[in-house]
């Protein structure tokens, strides 16, 4: 592939508008097209998340989420200062609540360490209440670049840059079909046909259409898990200075409940994680007896519900109970009352699940001949979806 003359994207979600910003930045006068089915960027994931910049103390060293994180969130910090897209750095603590999570904690913080995570610190009882006055545990540890980000007016920034370059941004542009043709990739909607030199599939929820129309789907398949957050009342918001997450389980690549102060001073509260009755399942009602039909298909589903059923009555009954889902946050802020608690945002995550039920942690990209496929971009994506991008247009090639 020595003469590229144009490439496309499906997906103007972070990822996807990072990866076309990349592209013009690296391949000036190759025409680069993000195609879009909603009417707007970052319409599922991207505009639905806790906005949160990582710092990158979860992830196991040496994995793609470690580097990529680290390098993601500088480049979002320098990108959000250029454009002048709001980043506050709040800073996070990690609290272990009781003696049985301490062993978590500290591969937490062997974790930092290894990644080069600055300013990461561990914090004994009375310090944890001269950072966050109304947290109680045992010990905490204390990310203080942690910072809070509006991803959605990150996205629109990026897709100005796409177009300022040069690029195209086509919205209310559903692809039905991807196939590859002697000379090039053909991209299909009900209305028209588009020929490329390459594609880049950055589809998040819908990425195991493509994958199957392109026979490339491997042992891999999108589960979605929808996360339900509250918020705080604004009375309540004083008692959360910056964000605030549990020890999370090692068993899931979710974090658990926590508290985010976001930009704008709100205090959400969540997400919780449970199974999606549709791939865009914001809300119980939402269900869609095909998405069912091909979640059951999958033999990883089956294996997933066995291994962790126990887990996932605890998160339903969470979020059919605003009660139940309380008490997982006063674990570590026991003053907070039910009527602190307002009814949020929900997001559907895109959580790929291997044949045997495994959850898959890691990025996973798939690149073969003209398409790359991201099959898996878990958090921290958004954090480092500059950096991925960087990573992916590497891996094409030309």
């Amino acid at each position: 592939m020595t003469s590229l003359k144009s490439v496309g994207v499906i997906g103007a979600g972070i990822l996807g508008l990072a990866v076309a910003r990349e592209l013009t930045s690296r391949f000036p006068g190759v025409a680069v097209t993000v195609f879009e089915k909603e009417g707007h960027v970052a319409a599922h994931q991207s505009g639905h998340n806790s906005g949160v910049v990582h710092a990158g103390v979860y992830y196991p060293p040496g994995s793609l989420k470690a580097s990529l994180c680290r390098r993601g969130a500088a480049m979002t910090r320098e990108f959000c200062q250029e454009h002048g897209v709001r980043l506050r750095e709040l800073g996070k603590l990690i609290v272990a609540v009781s003696e049985p999570e301490l062993p978590g904690l500290a591969e937490i913080e062997r974790r930092s360490t290894l990644n080069r995570v600055p300013g990461i610190r561990r914090l004994t009882r009375p310090q944890i209440a001269e950072v966050e006055p109304g947290i109680h545990g045992v010990a905490a540890l204390h990310s203080p670049h942690t910072a809070a980000v509006d991803y959605v007016a990150m996205c629109e920034e990026l897709a100005r840059a796409v177009k300022s370059a040069g690029g195209e941004v086509l919205l209310n542009t559903q692809i039905t079909n991807v196939r590859e043709i002697p000379s090039a990739v053909r991209v299909s909607s009900a209305a028209a046909d588009w020929d490329f030199d390459y594609l880049i599939v950055c589809a998040g929820l819908s990425s195991d259409h493509f994958a199957a129309s392109l026979g490339r789907s491997g042992d891999l398949r999108i589960i979605p898990f929808r996360g339900e957050y509250y918020e705080l009342r604004p009375e309540a918001r004083d008692r959360v200075r910056g964000m605030v997450y549990p020890v999370p389980d090692p068993r899931y690549p979710f974090l658990g409940v926590h508290l985010t102060r976001h930009v704008d001073d709100t205090v959400h509260v969540g997400p919780n994680a449970v199974l999606a009755l549709a791939l865009e399942g914001y809300q119980w009602k939402n269900v869609s007896l095909h998405d069912l039909a091909q979640i059951a298909r999958w033999p990883g589903s089956w294996q997933l519900a066995r291994k962790h059923w126990r887990s996932g009555v605890k998160e339903i009954s969470g979020s059919l109970s605003k009660r139940r889902y309380l008490t997982n946050v006063r674990a570590y802020l026991p003053d907070l009352q039910l009527p602190d608690l307002v009814r949020s945002k929900s997001g559907v995550r895109a959580q790929a699940v291997r044949r045997d039920g495994g959850l898959e942690d890691d990025f996973v990209l798939q690149a073969d001949g003209r398409v790359l496929l991201v099959r898996n971009a878990p958090s921290p994506a958004a954090t480092a979806s500059l950096a991925i991008a960087e990573y992916v247009v590497s891996t094409m090639g030309v």
